[in-house]
């Protein structure tokens, strides 16, 4: 049995995520489910949303249509709070340095792109479909493999612009010193959030029952320090329905 919450995790937030994961295992042992004794924060992602006897993780919306569809179950998407999204949703923030005279994207059009990966709904895809309506994509990308190094790598000139989580932009701010030397250019369009998934055959409305429990049961400060405001059911249809970029955009010069 494996489960992991990941996704938002910082050196800042790992002993408000074990209280969080103390609470879900108390909630779940109340209707008779057994549970880890610890999250398995250090292992691979797709290891855990993968392992046959997952009990939840965290995912991202782009791995959840791509690949995962089918072969999990959707538990519920914890909602954020994000401004300007419905529950359970989030959004983009393309960042670009706060002294960068460009204000709008079009100018951006021969600037270098981070991102930190190709399967990122928002820092991949969320973009690529914002730049549609605009008729081009960027010729210059770097993988950074995270956000906060896509974040960096903007502030430190590595690159000019950035699509990050909203969730995770919002703990840059709070917590990384180089923030400050970023603004927001522009937002994307509001999609899915992060969805809760278990392994097929798991009783996903108890798991439910059982996180939604804890989240009220966080203290105010472990729940300002997560982000979290709830948790809501977005159907499988409204993740599936977001375009996948081209395999081709990772490297549109060849």
């Amino acid at each position: 049995m494996i489960a992991s919450l990941m996704m938002y995790r910082r050196p800042e937030l790992e002993a408000a995520h074990d209280r969080y994961w103390t609470l879900i295992r108390s909630n779940l042992a109340t209707h008779g489910i057994d549970s880890p004794p610890a999250l398995s924060q250090d292992e691979d992602e797709f290891v855990v949303w993968q392992h046959p006897e997952l009990l939840v993780s965290q995912t991202c919306g782009m791995p959840y249509r791509l690949w995962l569809h089918g072969e999990v179950t959707l538990v519920g998407t914890p909602d954020f709070g994000i401004d300007g999204c419905p529950p359970g949703y989030y959004r983009s923030p393309l960042v670009v340095r706060a002294d960068d005279t460009r204000l709008r994207i079009d100018e951006f059009r021969d600037a270098r792109l981070a991102y930190n990966q190709t399967f990122s709904q928002s820092g991949f895809a969320a973009v690529y479909n914002h730049l549609a309506d605009h008729g081009w994509w960027f010729d210059d990308l770097v993988h950074t493999e995270q956000h906060v190094r896509s974040a960096r790598s903007v502030a430190e000139g590595a690159a000019d612009i950035a699509s990050l989580d909203a969730v995770s932009w919002r703990l840059i701010a709070r917590y990384e010193p180089f923030a400050t030397r970023l603004r927001v250019l522009e937002w994307t369009d509001p999609t899915p959030g992060l969805p809760l998934i278990t392994a097929n055959g798991n009783d996903a409305e108890t798991i439910f029952d059982a996180v939604e429990r804890s989240i009220e049961d966080l203290t105010d400060e472990d729940r300002d320090l997560l982000g979290l405001v709830g948790l809501v059911r977005i159907p499988a249809e409204d993740y599936l329905a977001i375009p996948n970029p081209p395999e081709t955009a990772a490297s549109p010069a060849l």
